[in-house]
């Protein structure tokens, strides 16, 4: 791997997730409903993206979308999965399980990877991916106690979305534009949301400032940002840095709303973030 691509992906991941920590927050402050939040976060995203290609790919965008093949059909299918999920999750959980969940995609963009890819990962890997799966499920025992495993099942599957899609970016590598089909995906959301929206909310009050924000920063640009980062490194890497809104995600909203995790849900957290930590430090060393 050149290292100009080993930098042009770490800083389009680091970035994509740094704008993307607040969205928990912004999700928790919002009034709208859950369909209705999901509209707007695929219906905004979608115009704001299509407007900025059509200014500088013009009437190609329409012929990357077909270009892409299956790459694209794929990436289309993971990429309406995590969008409802993630906020389904999130409002049927505690904010920090959800966020613990998803954690877990970089494990299983290594398992995806191997098993499609056939990029095979070492003894490291393979400890790293039981260990978190033991964290995890003790996380999800505590849920059965709360009733709030629907929540976190929610939250894993949308892990298993994200970790596909890198996957499926990384297999297209530089020859498939898949931020057309990213945006695609987003105007699919916004369709499906209207077969469930009972009454179209029009935004009002704090609103008018939380959800173009939340879609325009935290859902567009990390959007088009993450669906770049896999062209230039693994699908793994790119997943690693979730770890940052893993950790960053619950502390907005404790400091904000004071949603205070359980006491399994940061023991659970913290093993999940040390050893994938650890795993990529000496998957790092020895590069």
């Amino acid at each position: 791997m050149k290292i100009e691509d080993q930098k042009k992906g770490t800083l389009l991941a680091f970035t994509a997730i740094m704008f993307i920590t607040p969205d928990s927050l912004l999700i928790r402050l919002s009034n709208v409903e859950s369909w209705n939040l999901i509209f707007y976060r695929g219906f905004i995203p979608f115009f704001v993206v299509f407007i900025g290609l059509l200014i500088v790919q013009k009437s190609k965008i329409f012929h990357s979308i077909i270009e892409n093949g299956w790459h694209g059909a794929g990436y289309i299918c993971t990429f309406i999965v995590t969008n409802i999920l993630f906020v389904i999750s999130i409002e049927n959980t505690n904010v920090a399980n959800t966020l613990i969940m998803v954690s877990l995609a970089p494990m299983l963009s290594a398992l995806i990877s191997f098993i499609f890819l056939k990029e095979y990962p070492d003894k490291k890997t393979w400890i790293a991916i039981t260990i978190t799966t033991l964290a995890v499920i003790y996380i999800f025992v505590d849920s059965f106690e709360k009733g709030d495993v629907k929540g976190n099942v929610y939250g894993f599957i949308c892990a298993m979305g994200l970790a596909a899609g890198a996957v499926i970016i990384r297999s297209g590598k530089k020859n498939a534009n898949l931020i057309p089909s990213a945006m695609t995906a987003k105007f699919i959301i916004a369709l499906i949301c209207l077969f469930f929206i009972d009454d179209l909310t029009v935004i009002k009050g704090k609103d008018l400032l939380i959800i173009p924000v939340m879609c325009i920063f935290c859902v567009a640009i990390p959007f088009v940002l993450i669906t770049l980062a896999p062209r230039y490194i693994t699908a793994a890497e790119v997943n690693l840095f979730f770890l940052l809104e893993t950790v960053l995600g619950p502390f907005w909203v404790w400091l904000v709303i004071k949603e205070q995790p359980s006491m399994e849900t940061i023991i659970g957290g913290a093993v999940i973030i040390l050893t994938i930590a650890t795993h990529s430090f000496l998957a790092l060393k020895k590069t």
